[in-house]
């Protein structure tokens, strides 16, 4: 029976894995939606704080490109600047010289020659002369039309994004930040397949993100597994190093991170799924790598461990069974858990995997920084090549004595391996870290430009083109059993108790790689779900209201917002909200707005509070003649625009309280009070100008 149930879920995973490469409307078991354009006021408000509506914070986001290269092709007439960017970036990706040659020699034609023909070339001189010295040369380097692109940059800055600026492009760009900005991801937002492996805190599963289909590595983290064994630094600082290598440049030789949240009993870590198994798993199916072999991986793990170094963090657990396989058979260095940053202090702490770990490692007490890395990838590689770690002779399993031989013993290296790998192991497993090759200076570039690795092309390593000596075999799992991987047993935790304290420790856990989850959206249903807003959009403008007009220049802010009202005021109702400098106005459907005066407010609650299980803006009216103060709840389930809301809110009217106090003092004369004011409020007549 155990082993049906593992055939199930093998085949349940396979279909998982193949459905995710089918169109966006088999992949995605769930829509996305995306808010109403009139979230664009307050949106735009928001990422105005921010400084984030400029041309090069839109241009290089993922969907701002998208949807500013979509506005400039359907510009009258189109913009050609776009186009001819467009050109440069696909010549840039060329591999081969003719390839190379003959797209320059089309780009120059319809994008150089025609304008200049036409005189309508906008480019400077040298620009022109940069590319035609060297095709006149006959070479065509991929940086050859990069001097066009700051210009086109430049061009791009003025017009064409101020006419975005004012478009319905912009608007679904909004729409899409707003959507971003208010994720909240739960275990309902995966399907969740077979277990794929597992480590001291928890298990890793495969995972299909319902609304796009996309096959993720969900890592669940068990936190009273966490509080058991005092974990919660650990657990914590691989979110942050996780964050940290996710973030900026994408590295395709680390298994990054796209989602963290966490549940009451779990931390998940939504990260890229490699489902070609590990290093120490083909290890023992295909036995020792060749040279030639071993000398691929080493390339694609160098730039992954430079990925690191830059970012000033340490990995140090580098071995075979933390490097993973792609479908095609490239690799990545995965588990961050024992990763550390040291650009402001260097660690000491003695961790790792015995017979990988460096000398300086071993010594307590002693500061240690990337050097550790380089040490254990020396390891690593003579691991691949005999089978075991050049410190674990007669595969002895005594710790101890393994700590002492990576210390003290020299490592012979055979007479089978080259001259070249020699010297590549000899410099790696220096025991003194001055002398040890990767860290003398300069870093990554040293063991790049290594004999051993001779003929290299390391950009063409970088864009994974070159051929890996094993592709894991398809429609197959590549990973243990799942009853052999196992599960924790739940008695080991049963005493364990999670309080508010450990909650807390946890509620900046969340987290959204922006760059990753915009081109998981670009890559499956960004098509689908724009043709779907448009339609949507289409319907609601031929029944627009009178109050979607954004164009009144005193409305500070605009947008949609559920006010709590009706009998005892139980239920929530849509109204279309806008604020000017001296009221709020309230529109409910086909009725006339419901008026609040800045001066009837007597306070705007400084913090957002939870009514109905909703987070809210309470607005505290002053009395009525009755003596009662009523109380106006306002909740929004975007909860970036609500707090824009609040914010906007308190400084309007701050601002007229501070109006009032002023035509009190200095225009006003106070004529006493009113004595059915049962606040005491004073009674303030103005003088008009000409003094009546």
């Amino acid at each position: 029976m155990a082993d049906l149930e593992a055939v199930l879920a093998d085949v349940s995973y396979l279909m998982a894995m193949e459905k995710s490469k089918c169109t966006p409307a088999a992949r995605a078991s769930k829509k996305i939606i995306l808010p109403d354009p009139s979230v664009r006021s307050v949106m735009h408000k928001y990422l105005e704080k921010k400084n984030e509506v400029s041309f090069d914070k839109i241009f290089h986001q993922t969907l701002g490109y998208l949807l500013f290269k979509e506005f400039c092709e359907s510009m009258e007439p189109p913009s050609p600047q776009i186009t001819f960017y467009e050109q440069i970036k696909e010549y840039g990706k060329l591999e081969s010289y003719e390839e190379r040659k003959e797209k320059a020699k089309d780009i120059y034609d319809k994008y150089i020659m025609k304008e200049l023909l036409a005189r309508t070339h906008e480019y400077s001189e040298e620009c022109l002369q940069h590319v035609q010295q060297h095709l006149m040369r006959q070479e065509v380097p991929a940086t050859l039309f990069e001097p066009y692109i700051e210009e086109i940059y430049s061009h791009l800055r003025e017009e064409p994004f101020k006419q975005f600026l004012e478009s319905d492009k912009y608007t679904r760009f909004l729409q899409w930040k707003s959507l971003e900005l208010n994720i909240k991801l739960s275990m309902n937002d995966f399907s969740v397949h077979r277990i794929i492996g597992r480590g001291g805190f928890g298990e890793v599963y495969g995972c299909r993100k319902a609304d796009t289909g996309k096959m993720y590595a969900m890592k669940c983290l068990d936190k009273k597994r966490i509080k058991m064994k005092q974990g919660e630094t650990l657990a914590l600082n691989e979110r942050i190093m996780l964050s940290l290598v996710s973030t900026g440049q994408d590295c395709p030789f680390i298994v990054c991170m796209t989602y963290a949240f966490h549940t009451p009993d779990k931390l998940c870590f939504i990260l890229d799924l490699m489902n070609g198994g590990d290093l120490h798993y083909h290890l023992s199916q295909h036995g020792v790598f060749a040279e030639q072999e071993m000398r691929f991986y080493a390339a694609e793990v160098i730039l992954g461990l430079e990925h690191m170094h830059r970012r000033y963090i340490v990995y140090r657990d580098l071995k075979p069974a933390n490097i993973l396989l792609d479908e095609h058979g490239h690799v990545r260095i995965s588990d961050l858990g024992l990763a550390c940053d040291f650009s402001k202090k260097k660690p000491h702490a003695s961790v790792g995997t015995h017979g990988y770990m460096a000398p300086e490692v071993l010594c307590k007490g002693t500061p240690y920084d990337s050097s550790a890395d380089w040490f254990s990838f020396g390891c690593m590689l003579y691991k691949l090549l005999k089978g075991h770690s050049p410190f674990r002779q007669h595969k002895t399993k005594d710790k101890h004595e393994i700590d002492k031989m990576t210390l003290t013993m020299n490592v012979e290296l055979p007479d089978s391996f080259s001259r070249d790998l020699k010297s590549l192991l000899e410099g790696l497993l220096q025991r003194d870290v001055d002398k040890r090759l990767g860290c003398r200076g300069s870093g990554s570039d040293e063991v790049k430009a290594h004999s051993f690795f001779g003929g290299l092309d390391w950009s063409q390593v970088y864009n994974q083109k070159y051929n890996p000596p094993l592709v894991p075999p398809r429609g197959e799992v590549n990973a243990a059993d799942a009853f052999d991987i196992g599960s924790f047993d739940e008695e080991d935790t049963k005493g364990i108790k999670l309080t508010d304290a450990d909650q807390e420790l946890y509620k900046n856990f969340p987290l959204v790689i922006s760059e990753r989850w915009q081109n998981e959206v670009a890559e499956t249903v960004f098509e689908s779900v724009n043709q779907e807003a448009d339609k949507n959009e289409r319907k609601k403008t031929k029944q627009k209201k009178p109050y979607d007009d954004e164009k009144e220049s005193d409305c500070i802010l605009h947008g949609y917002i559920k006010r709590l009202g009706g009998p005892w005021s139980a239920s929530w109702q849509l109204r279309y909200a806008k604020l000017y400098p001296n009221r709020l106005e309230l529109y409910p459907e086909g009725s006339r707005p419901e008026m609040i005066l800045m001066d009837q407010i007597e306070e705007v609650a400084a913090e957002l509070q939870n009514v109905k299980n909703e987070n809210c803006i309470v607005l505290r009216m002053l009395a009525l003649k009755d003596g009662k103060k009523e109380k106006i709840t306002l909740t929004n389930p975007d909860e970036i625009g609500l707090k824009e809301w609040l914010q906007s809110l308190r400084a309007t009217h701050k601002k007229s309280q501070e109006l009032l106090a002023s035509m009190t003092g200095k225009v006003g004369k106070i004529y006493g009070t009113d004595s059915n004011n049962k606040n005491n409020q004073a009674i303030i007549q103005t003088k008009s100008a000409n003094g009546n």
